[in-house]
């Protein structure tokens, strides 16, 4: 199943999109997905759904992030050996966890808004997990029963912030409003059997920058899961984003940033795709 909610920013309607790829609207039996709705429950029930019997959504709306009640965003630094190696980190021997302001999320289709004075704004495209129950200090064979589902996510960084200003400000490089987009859909765990076999991609104005796999992550899904709860209690809503392939703007050489007027595209199948044009603040 594919949850999604469409609207005008902070109007946004529940829907889910059916095996044709029609947005159904789910507004008459929820009032929004929030993490309530991502209970094991609540999703069984609304898989049990006939979608045809719900209105279809006329149109191209626009999309939020498929689910409200973000509570913590939790983002995993150097999770795959060729990123390491092309921002001149050593690949580390248990998960870089970091946190993105909740405020940076946004639609999968938003603009990028690139901050004042800024000029390093880079891309990452990532494979995110929604969690679906509490987890606290869970065991990694565990870990997965905690996920409502996955979702594709661009981590949008700002690197001079990120490592030049007092270094290692991860947090403060990736918080930017804009530089969280998530969606377009959150698929749930039944739809996504292994999340590390899911192939992951990025382009930029047209151009491929990133292709990389799960498989390839230093640390699974699974580890992630049970890493963090065991720093901090998982809470339904909550989102882990797991690092992204090699292909970065500050990897290349000469590195290459966003700047206005640019067209970043990332999908990663199952997941579907986004596209963000970075436009200067206003």
């Amino acid at each position: 199943m594919k949850l999604l909610r469409y609207g005008p920013p902070g109007l946004e309607r529940p829907g889910l999109l059916d095996a044709a790829g029609a947005i159904r609207d789910l507004s008459g039996l929820l009032a929004d997905i929030g993490p309530d709705t991502l209970s094991p429950a609540t999703l069984q029930a609304l898989a049990a759904l006939d979608p045809r019997r719900l209105p279809v959504v006329e149109g191209a709306p626009r999309l939020g992030t498929p689910w409200r009640g973000i509570g913590k965003f939790v983002a995993v630094g150097l999770n795959y050996g060729r990123h390491a190696a092309e921002a001149g980190m050593a690949i580390p021997a248990e998960p870089t966890l970091f946190c993105k302001w909740t405020s940076c999320v946004s639609g999968p289709d938003d603009d990028i808004v690139i901050p004042p004075g800024c000029t390093r704004v880079d891309w990452e495209v990532e494979l995110g997990i929604v969690i679906g129950s509490r987890a606290r200090a869970v065991d990694q064979a565990d870990a997965l029963r905690h996920v409502a589902g996955y979702c594709l996510a661009n981590d949008v960084s700002e690197r001079e912030y990120q490592i030049d200003r007092g270094g290692g400000q991860w947090s403060k490089g990736k918080g930017f409003d804009s530089f969280g987009p998530l969606g377009p859909y959150l698929v749930t765990a039944d739809e996504v059997p292994d999340p590390q076999d899911l192939e992951l991609w990025l382009e930029l104005n047209g151009e491929r920058r990133q292709t990389g796999h799960t498989g390839d992550m230093i640390f699974s899904c699974a580890r992630l899961v049970s890493e963090c709860s065991r720093v901090m209690t998982l809470e339904p809503g909550d989102v882990i984003i797991t690092g992204t392939p090699a292909g970065v703007g500050m990897g290349a050489r000469p590195p290459r940033y966003l700047k206005a007027g640019d067209v970043v595209t990332l999908g990663g199948g199952v997941l579907g795709t986004q596209t963000q044009r970075a436009v200067a603040a206003g």
